[in-house]
């Protein structure tokens, strides 16, 4: 499977602005950047920071007057649907270093708030039949709606008021796994089929070994899916970060299965 992505960003900034963008599919992970091209225009500095988790490289850019960021690569994604529910739990005194982090509670996933409610609803589950009884949990009982939520709101706001968009779901689907000790963090992708066409949030859990997507919005499948980076929530994730306020122009996201 290989994807075609492209997307534009443009922004009006009133004084010189630092901007950090995470807009470039990564390579490895189940996915190879075949062909990439990465257009900024002439900012006052652009410097790649080295990725700290070894799969996004995220970009320092000081701009003024205009941000013109557009960006084009084909994708192949190697990455075999996985059914999660017949996948095994690894015990937390084997889980590596690098997933321990997100056994823990972040901004905006308080986890631990949401026990009682875990233990109640899915503790007769283990493993990967848990973590897909809670996805479904959420795909069924919550309403995909736009503007609904804001950058202040975490997962308990969106448990409590049953509707968001992509980033919400895989808040509240990551706090409920991390509070049932399986580690979950939310990854930036590229994915057809999303409605409306933006950048999308998924979650990853780690499962049978490795990390896994799981996309409690139903948009999206492991297979068809370009990932962009990962961390512990939407604070880590952003394709674009501003210092200073900034004034959205336009902005535009198409990914399209490339044709055999």
């Amino acid at each position: 499977m290989k994807l075609e992505i492209s997307a534009s960003l443009n922004y009006r900034l009133s004084e010189p602005v630092d901007l950090m963008l995470q807009i470039e599919a990564a390579n490895g992970g189940g996915q190879h950047v075949e062909s990439a091209s990465l257009d900024l225009g002439a900012p006052e500095v652009v410097a790649r920071v080295r990725a700290g988790d070894g799969i996004c490289e995220p970009i320092w850019v000081r701009a003024s007057g205009m941000l013109r960021a557009a960006y084009r690569a084909t994708v192949a994604i190697d990455r075999p649907a996985v059914d999660v529910r017949t996948l095994a739990e690894v015990p937390l005194h084997r889980l590596p270093a690098a997933a321990v982090p997100y056994l823990n509670e972040s901004r905006y996933c308080p986890s631990n708030k949401f026990h009682a409610f875990v233990e109640r609803r899915f503790g007769e589950l283990a493993g990967g039949a848990k973590v897909a009884a809670m996805r479904d949990w959420i795909e069924s009982r919550f309403t995909y709606v736009a503007g609904t939520s804001d950058a202040e709101t975490g997962a308990l706001d969106s448990f409590v008021e049953r509707r968001g968009v992509c980033r919400d779901y895989a808040h509240v689907m990551i706090a409920l796994a991390r509070s049932a000790h399986i580690p979950a963090r939310m990854a930036s992708v590229y994915a057809p089929g999303v409605q409306p066409m933006d950048f999308h949030a998924v979650a990853e859990v780690y499962l049978g070994g490795d990390w896994h997507m799981v996309d409690a919005t139903g948009m999206s499948c492991p297979a068809e899916t370009a990932r962009i980076c990962v961390g512990r929530d939407a604070a880590d994730i952003a394709f674009l970060t501003a210092y200073r306020e900034i004034e959205l122009v336009e902005q535009q996201v198409r990914v399209e299965r490339y044709p055999d």
